[in-house]
C-alpha cells in the first residue's frame, strides 16, 4: 500500500490569508509534495476550500488538492456535484473531496441551515452527489431533495472518490455504506484501528468494499521552534476537541514523535496523512524544509 503524506493549511504571507497562497502552491508543486488540504472555514482569513482547490489545481500539474473537510449539509448537493465534476474533469485524479457533517467551529454552524435532521440530510446529499457524478441523468425524489432529469457536466473521467471524516460509530457505519475512504482527526492509533475495523464491517454488511489504502488521518505537529506558551495552547486546543484523551497521544511534539506516530498509524492500517503545524510557524518554508527531511522519507512507492 502506498503511504502518502500531504500538507494541511499553512500560514501564508505572514497570516492565514491569501497573500502567499500562490507562492505556497508553487512551492508544493516544485517540491513534489503529494497533496494540499484546505479547511472549510468561513469565519477566518483562510482561502475558501473550493475556490482554493480550483486555483491550486489550475496552477499545477501534479499536486493533489483536497478538502479537510467540506461541510456538506447546508449546501445544495447538485451544485457541489457540478463543482466537483468540473474540477475533476480539469484535473483528473487530483481532486480529493472529503466531507463532514458540521463545522468544527460552533460559531459557523448558523451558516449551514438544513431542512431536517443533519445526519439524514448528509446521507441523502451524498447519494445525490454520487448519482450525479456517475449517471448521465438523475431523477431523485427523496425526503429533502428533488431532481428531475438533472445532469452535471463535464462529468469526470472515471470514478471520483468521496471521503468522509468523523469517528462516531454512526458516522463510521455511514462511511462503510456510502463513502470511499476515511480521513480521521484527533484519533490515537488504537482508535484508528478500531475505526477501520468498524468501517470494514459496515462495508461488508452493505455488500461493498473500501480500498485498503483509503484510510487516513490528520496529524498536528509541534515544530521544534515553538515556544512553551504556543505548546500549551496547542495542547489546550487538543483537549477542547478531545477532552477524553491526553493531548500527548494526539499532538506530535517534534518531528521524531511525528515519525513514530505515523509508524503507529501505518501499523493500524492507515496510509494517508495530512500534516499540519499545531502552533504558528514563522514561515511556511521552514516548516516544509523540516517536513521534507523528516517525513517525506516515510512515503512508499
Amino acid at each position: 500500500m502506498k503511504v502518502r503524506i500531504g500538507i494541511g493549511s499553512l500560514p501564508v504571507g505572514g497570516s492565514t490569508g491569501v497573500g502567499g497562497f500562490a507562492e505556497l502552491v508553487d512551492e508544493l508543486e516544485a517540491r513534489g509534495i503529494d497533496s494540499l488540504w484546505l479547511p472549510d472555514l468561513v469565519g477566518s482569513e483562510s482561502v475558501d476550500a473550493l475556490t482554493g482547490m480550483a486555483f491550486a489545481a489550475g496552477r499545477t500539474r501534479n499536486l493533489k488538492v483536497g478538502t479537510g473537510v467540506l461541510v456538506l449539509p447546508g449546501r445544495n448537493p447538485a451544485l457541489v456535484a457540478a463543482q466537483l465534476a468540473s474540477l475533476a474533469a480539469l484535473a483528473p485524479k487530483r481532486i480529493l473531496p472529503a466531507f463532514g457533517v458540521r463545522p468544527a467551529q460552533s460559531r459557523e454552524r448558523q451558516l449551514y441551515p438544513v431542512p431536517g435532521q443533519r445526519a439524514a440530510v448528509f446521507e441523502e446529499s451524498l447519494v445525490v452527489i454520487r448519482r450525479l457524478l456517475a449517471e448521465e441523468r438523475v431523477t431523485h425524489h427523496g425526503e429533502f431533495f428533488h431532481l428531475d432529469e438533472a445532469t452535471v457536466g463535464p462529468r469526470p473521467p472515471g470514478r471520483l472518490d468521496l471521503w468522509l471524516g468523523g469517528r462516531a460509530p454512526v458516522g463510521l457505519d455511514r462511511i462503510g455504506r456510502l463513502a470511499d475512504g476515511w480521513l480521521g482527526s484527533f484519533v490515537t492509533a488504537a482508535e484508528a484501528a478500531d475505526c477501520r475495523e468498524t468501517i470494514e464491517r459496515a462495508a461488508a454488511a452493505a455488500g461493498r468494499e473500501i480500498e485498503a489504502d483509503h484510510y487516513g488521518t490528520n496529524l498536528a505537529v509541534v515544530p521544534p521552534e515553538a515556544t512553551e506558551a504556543e505548546v500549551d495552547a496547542a495542547l489546550a486546543g487538543s483537549l477542547d476537541r478531545r477532552p477524553d484523551v491526553a493531548p500527548e497521544k494526539i499532538v506530535a511534539r517534534g518531528w521524531a514523535e511525528a515519525r513514530e506516530r505515523i509508524g503507529e498509524y501505518v501499523d493500524a492500517g492507515l496510509t494517508k496523512f495530512v500534516v499540519r503545524p499545531a502552533t504558528p510557524v514563522p514561515h511556511w518554508r521552514g516548516f516544509l524544509d523540516q517536513f521534507d527531511e523528516e517525513l517525506r522519507p516515510l512515503e512508499t512507492p
